[in-house]
């Protein structure tokens, strides 16, 4: 049995390495350009997608598809694939561009297989918002930088070229898509990895819009400029962003970017501000009043955002059931001070006798509740005119009490003396 059981925890132990390495290599999109002058002296650049595959493996393997280009992946200190644990190839898109270093002489402190290098930027997403990956990888080539702008005369590559690349830098967020409610301090997770000890590497924050950096730290002075990230963190490349107190103003796309000359690269976070819907009625949950009256009855939902509220009422009663009060309508989104809303929804009530002991339910669905609420009453409608009567008879008992007490207090004066 002890044999067994140690095959029995090989495989499964086996089964769960293939699984973490199941992604041997992906379809992605080239996104190739082409520069040229017009007649003003400005640069145009065109833009064409060609069909490519990222894969993973040794110098000399052959390609998965040797009718595409191939962005031979070889091993490094980092690897890639560490950061798709979990995740299958049919949920990533991924997108390949030539990045620019304006043909200048670039010296990565590690050092490739020939003196030069040609760079490349990688961005996968996954498509249920688990994580967002930039990273670069670099070809070593022996062709000399021109000294000019790059991406004036970008060297060709062939259909079926197979470019051996190695991984120099990673950035990934695990949060590409937050919600946070107001007046909360949401995470927006940021992580990056590099190819080599004690980089010179500048790390910042900004929100699109006003790019005024709300983080930004650079090691070679240790100059650091606004809160948020734990500096602790950031020698191992934790770069997580704790905001302020949220406000509606706080919606939007943030961006944690890692720049290590001549590579800047970036992820995007955007923070969604959601607020629940505060329900009220104008009513109790006993509605008492009388045939021939009319009572205006209003649902109020307060302090909402965004704005993607829904009221409805409906009526059951003891035989038939309405889906829902079609007199009922509904008022503007008002705004708060807080930059929320308020709405609501009425209908005014004439009710007759057979409607005594219908139930009333207002529901409010928002994409901030985890289910809708319901706020119900119950109508009890009284005769014409019963309510006179109620009334007499309240009065006639108040002053019975009243004749009672008096009474009671005489005879207690005269037992006194």
């Amino acid at each position: 049995m002890g044999l067994y059981l140690k095959l029995f925890i090989y495989v499964f132990l086996l089964r769960d390495i293939q699984s973490a390495d199941q992604i041997s290599w992906l379809p992605c999109r080239f996104t190739d350009e082409e520069v040229s002058a017009n007649t003003k002296g400005y640069f145009d650049t065109k833009h064409h997608p060609r069909p490519a595959a990222l894969q993973f493996g040794l110098k000399g393997d052959p390609p998965v598809d040797p009718d595409i280009v191939t962005f031979l992946i070889t091993p490094s200190k980092l690897d890639l694939r560490h950061l798709l644990v979990g995740a299958v190839v049919e949920q990533l898109s991924c997108v390949l561009h030539r990045y620019s270093t304006d043909g200048s002489l670039i010296r990565w402190p590690v050092k490739g297989e020939h003196l030069h290098n040609r760079w490349f930027s990688v961005n996968i997403s996954h498509s249920n918002h688990l994580f967002q990956i930039t990273s670069f990888i670099r070809q070593s080539t022996d062709q000399p930088p021109t000294g000019q702008h790059d991406f004036k005369s970008w060297p060709v590559i062939q259909d079926k070229e197979i470019l051996t690349t190695t991984v120099v830098m990673m950035i990934q967020t695990q949060t590409p898509v937050v919600k946070s409610l107001l007046n909360s301090n949401p995470k927006l997770h940021c992580q990056f990895y590099i190819d080599h000890k004690a980089p010179r590497v500048t790390v910042e924050w900004k929100k699109i819009h006003n790019n005024v950096p709300l983080f930004s730290h650079e090691s070679p002075s240790g100059q650091t400029q606004g809160s948020g990230v734990e500096l602790k963190q950031l020698a191992a490349g934790g770069a997580t962003y704790t905001t302020p107190l949220t406000k509606v103003g706080s919606e939007g796309k943030y961006f944690c970017s890692v720049h290590v000359h001549p590579l800047l690269g970036s992820v995007t976070v955007d923070l969604k501000i959601e607020a629940p819907p505060h329900v009220s009625l104008n009513v109790a949950p006993t509605l008492t009043i009388s045939e021939d009256s009319e009572r205006r009855v209003e649902c109020r939902a307060d302090g909402y955002y965004p704005l993607d509220v829904d009221i409805q009422w409906s009526h059951k009663g003891s035989t038939e059931v309405g889906p829902r009060v079609d007199t009922a309508q509904l008022s503007g989104h008002s705004p708060n001070p807080d930059g929320t809303y308020s709405l609501f929804a009425f209908f005014y009530l004439k009710p007759k006798r057979s409607d005594s002991g219908r139930k009333f339910t207002c529901t409010v669905s928002h994409r901030a509740l985890p289910a809708p609420i319901t706020k119900t009453f119950t109508l009890h409608v009284t005769e014409p005119g019963q309510w006179i009567l109620y009334f007499n008879v309240f009065t006639l008992m108040v002053v019975m009490f009243l004749i009672l007490r008096y009474i009671c207090r005489g005879r207690r004066y005269r037992l006194f003396f």
